[in-house]
C-alpha cells in the first residue's frame, strides 16, 4: 500500500496562484495578438511562417503552470509512505490497565492473561527490540526500548490495574511512537478492551502515521463480557481499536479466550510488511529545473517568434 502525504501542508494554498498565471497568460495573449493584428500583412506573414500563437502559448503555459506544481509540492514537503518487507521490527508493548481490564472472563482477569501473553511472546521473538508502556488515564513508560529481554519480562510483570481513571489510547499510542524513535521497522501491540474515553483516535493515527509506526492491536474481551471488581459488566468495544490497525497499516486481532490471545501475538510475528517513509522533495525540484531549462530553450529557439 502506498500512501502520499505533506510534511508541511500549509504551503498548498500556493497553489492558487496556478489560475492567476493562467488568467495573466491569456490577457497578455490577447493583448499581444490584437497589438500583431493591427497589421495588414500579418495574416499573410503567419500563413508563410506557420505561425501558430495560441498553440504555442498554451505549451508555454502547461509548462509553466507544472513547474509552479512541482515548486510547491517541494515546499509542502513531498512524502511517499509504502509497505516494505522488512527482517526484523522493534516493538513497543502497551497494555491497558483501567479498571475494566479487572474483568473475570479471562482467568484470573484480562490484564493478568494480557500480561501472560505479552510474556511468551518476548520468549519467541528474542533478537527485537522492546519497550513495555502501560495505559490508563494516562500513559506511563514501563521500560524503555531495550534488546535485554529479561528487563522486559520484569516490566511486564510489575504492571498493576491503575488507580487512574479512564482509557487514553491516543497517549499509549504517542508515549510507544516516542519510544520507538529512530528504529529502522517499528510496531507497536497495543491490548485493550478498547473502551477509550481519553482523547481522540485521530491524534494517535496522525502521530502514529507521520513517524512510520505500524500498530497492531488485540481486543480483549468475550461475547457476553466479564464482571470487574466493582461489580460492573464490561465488554470489548472493538471500534477504536479496528480503526487505529487499519488507519497504520497495522492488524486487529479479537481474543475472547486465552488461546485466541496467544495466536494473536503468533500472527503478529508472522507479519513481514513494515511501513518505510520517503522523502521525494528533490525528485519534484529536480524535475522542476528541468522543465526550466526545456521551456527556456524553446522560449529562445522554436517559440523565439511567440509575440
Amino acid at each position: 500500500m502506498v500512501e502520499i502525504s505533506l510534511i508541511r501542508p500549509s504551503y498548498m494554498f500556493l497553489l492558487a496562484l496556478i489560475p492567476v498565471i493562467i488568467f495573466i497568460h491569456f490577457w497578455m495573449l490577447r493583448k499581444r495578438r490584437g497589438i500583431a493584428l493591427s497589421f495588414a500583412n500579418f495574416d499573410a506573414i503567419s500563413r508563410v511562417k506557420g505561425l501558430d500563437l495560441l498553440s504555442k502559448n498554451i505549451f508555454v503555459l502547461i509548462i509553466t503552470a507544472l513547474i509552479a506544481v512541482l515548486l510547491v509540492l517541494s515546499l509542502s514537503g513531498l512524502n511517499v509512505q509504502r509497505d516494505v518487507f522488512a527482517s526484523s521490527f522493534s516493538f513497543s508493548i502497551a497494555i491497558d490497565t483501567s479498571r475494566s481490564m479487572e474483568a473475570d472472563d479471562f482467568y484470573p482477569n484480562r490484564l493478568e492473561a494480557a500480561k501472560e501473553a505479552a510474556i511468551q511472546f518476548t520468549q519467541i521473538s528474542e533478537g527485537s527490540k522492546m519497550a513495555v508502556v502501560s495505559f490508563s488515564g494516562n500513559a506511563l513508560m514501563e521500560q524503555s526500548l531495550t534488546d535485554d529481554i529479561s528487563l522486559v519480562r520484569q516490566a511486564i510483570n510489575g504492571i498493576p490495574i491503575s488507580a487512574i481513571g479512564g482509557t487514553d489510547l491516543a497517549e499509549a499510542v504517542l508515549t510507544s511512537t516516542n519510544l520507538l524513535e529512530g528504529e529502522e521497522q517499528k510496531a507497536i501491540i497495543l491490548l485493550s478492551d478498547g473502551r477509550i474515553n481519553v482523547g481522540t483516535i485521530e491524534t494517535a493515527i496522525d502521530y502514529a502515521s507521520a513517524n512510520n509506526v505500524i500498530i497492531h492491536t488485540i481486543g480483549m474481551g468475550t461475547e457476553e463480557g466479564g464482571i470487574t471488581s466493582y461489580g460492573s459488566l464490561t465488554t470489548l468495544d472493538e471500534d477504536a481499536l479496528k480503526a487505529l490497525a487499519h488507519n497504520t497499516g497495522g492488524q486487529y486481532f479479537r481474543a475472547s479466550s486465552q488461546e485466541m490471545l496467544g495466536e494473536s501475538f503468533n500472527s503478529i510475528l508472522d507479519l513481514k510488511l513494515g511501513r518505510k517513509s520517503f522523502d521525494v522533495t528533490h525528485y519534484t525540484i529536480i524535475a522542476a529545473l528541468i522543465l526550466l531549462f526545456v521551456l527556456y530553450i524553446l522560449v529562445n529557439t522554436r517559440y523565439k517568434t511567440l509575440p
